[in-house]
């Protein structure tokens, strides 16, 4: 597995670090964020959508990311999408 940085919270202070990598063995996005409160965790357990199971699995996760990567997290995709096509 080779990561690609793409960055970093632009508020990132010590020990806040959300951060955003391409895996370029497979175009993956690779997400660093806060783990959920406890009860937002419940909330997202507890969401029905078709072809959802409701719960989340064990093999996954919930992840917080701050709005303000966005921007990130489009360069994220835009790089993923990139490597894809060719």
């Amino acid at each position: 597995m080779t990561l690609r940085f793409i960055g970093i919270d632009p508020n990132t202070g010590t020990g806040e670090s959300p951060t955003v990598w391409v895996d370029e063995s497979n175009n993956d996005l690779i997400i660093q964020g806060w783990k959920p409160t406890p009860e937002l965790e419940a909330e997202c357990a507890a969401f029905e959508v078709p072809g959802h199971a409701v719960g989340i699995p064990d093999h996954e996760a919930v992840v917080r990311i701050p709005a303000r990567l966005a921007p990130i997290l489009r360069r994220a995709c835009d790089a993923a999408e990139r490597t894809q096509l060719r």
